[in-house]
């Protein structure tokens, strides 16, 4: 008769789950560059190479947005794992759900760059661009708080005023990013500075954890 495993054996380990991540993330911030495009001689027909480059500068700002927001995910992706002990299926399945959200970032980059200065689609490009950033956001907090409330997944020794903070920081982030697309719906522009201004937000240290 053979032996049941423990549940903990069917378990991934987190630098296991880190790895593929890993591999999902270099993929994604790969794709952002395939947007900007080498010129050929038919673009050159009536412009020179120096204005073809200088024209392109939508596709470069759209580039280095997502470029510094995926690095950022991915730089606290590790920070917030190195918070758990294990996880289980259903936390496995929502990570790889947020790596789909992050995987999908290419899309809308290239959307934002090809349009963010033509007057009739600039909002609409905004908007869809808001909202992809949106969901990554929102996949991070619900791996936070699934595993917050899995005790057996994150760190006991971490302290209740710590635990609060991060969520209610993540919660706070998600309320931005919600807020920056409705802006969008309204004012391109101002939605743009707000999601700029998050990035550069998340640039700085993430808070040190606190041990009990």
């Amino acid at each position: 008769m053979s032996e049941t495993k423990p549940i903990a054996s069917f378990e991934v380990s987190t630098s296991r789950l880190e790895a593929f991540s890993d591999g999902v993330f270099a993929i994604a911030i790969t794709l952002l560059i395939i947007e900007i495009k080498v010129p050929s001689h038919e673009n050159l027909k009536d412009q020179s190479l120096v204005h073809y480059i200088w024209q392109q500068w939508p596709k470069y700002f759209a580039y280095i947005l997502s470029f510094v927001m995926i690095g950022i995910y991915w730089a606290n992706h590790h920070y917030l794992f190195k918070l758990f002990r294990r996880t289980d299926h259903v936390f496995n399945l929502l990570n790889v759900f947020f790596l789909m959200t992050i995987a999908f970032l290419p899309f809308p980059t290239g959307v934002l760059g090809d349009y963010i200065i033509i007057a009739e689609h600039e909002k609409d490009a905004v908007s869809f661009y808001a909202l992809a950033i949106c969901m990554p956001a929102l996949a991070w907090l619900m791996i936070w708080l699934y595993a917050k409330h899995k005790r057996r997944i994150i760190d006991h020794g971490l302290t209740p005023r710590f635990i609060k903070s991060l969520t209610l920081q993540y919660v706070l982030s998600n309320v931005l990013y919600i807020s920056s697309f409705a802006v969008s719906l309204i004012s391109p522009v101002a939605s743009i500075i707000i999601c700029v201004g998050l990035t550069l937000l998340y640039l700085l240290p993430p808070k040190k954890p606190e041990y009990q």
